[in-house]
């Protein structure tokens, strides 16, 4: 039997997966994940599909680490992007990628607030988190530690030719021709939302009143629209 796995859209913890569902935008969270190899028995294949700009670095961490005891019984495809905490996850297990597709990786950021002492103290976190991910890569692909950190230090940006030359991917999907090189402009932008968002939406949902299934839905349409207006209107 197979299974298949999409890793899709951002990556976020478990108690964020709620306000990303409400808004219909694709995430992924590990208990994601975990429901599907729940069912995964013996002698069963799991396929993973991942399309993903990446999120949160500990989200990343632990679906490679869900993913990675698999072992054996796992292919991952990466369709679109593998980018940041999402290249962690590809390094998973046996991976190939679309000869159109990217892979980015980089190092951990943070926005950490505070003075001179709260900067040092979070800067020796930082590069302590990086020699930990750095590990995936050089597990995947045989590289040395420096290598790894230093295509990390640079943000590098993959094809899935280049992907394969590093050893980071087994195979490049549909054929071995070299990919075209994919021109970037922009960086990678991502941010959960904040609490207080979270906490705006949840009281506009505790304002809807018990009704009938199409009545409660137009006042959820309306809701969603009140709220993305209201969030508008605060950038």
């Amino acid at each position: 039997m197979k299974h298949r796995i999409n890793i899709r859209g951002v990556m976020i913890p478990n108690s964020y997966k709620w306000y990303y569902d409400f808004f219909g935008e694709d995430s992924t969270c590990p208990k994601d994940v975990q429901s599907i190899l729940d069912a995964v028995r013996q002698g069963d294949e799991v396929e993973v599909y991942i399309n993903s700009p990446g999120g949160v670095i500990d989200v990343g961490s632990e679906i490679y680490t869900l993913l990675k005891a698999q072992k054996d019984n796992i292919k991952i495809y990466i369709t679109g992007e593998a980018c940041s905490a999402a290249s962690i996850a590809a390094m998973a297990g046996y991976c190939e990628m679309s000869p159109t597709a990217l892979m980015m990786v980089h190092c951990v950021s943070s926005g950490v607030n505070g003075n001179h002492k709260a900067m040092e103290h979070m800067g020796e976190v930082l590069r302590t988190a990086d020699k930990a991910l750095c590990t995936a890569y050089m597990d995947k692909a045989g590289m040395s530690e420096a290598d790894a950190l230093e295509m990390m230090e640079r943000e590098t940006w993959l094809t899935a030719q280049q992907a394969k030359e590093k050893g980071l991917i087994d195979k490049i999907m549909f054929d071995e021709q070299e990919a075209d090189t994919v021109q970037m402009v922009n960086g990678l932008s991502f941010r959960l939302p904040t609490q207080e968002q979270m906490e705006k939406v949840k009281n506009l949902l505790n304002d809807i009143p018990s009704e009938s299934s199409d009545r409660k839905e137009m006042l959820m349409t309306q809701t969603k629209f009140n709220y993305l207006k209201m969030r508008g209107e605060q950038r």
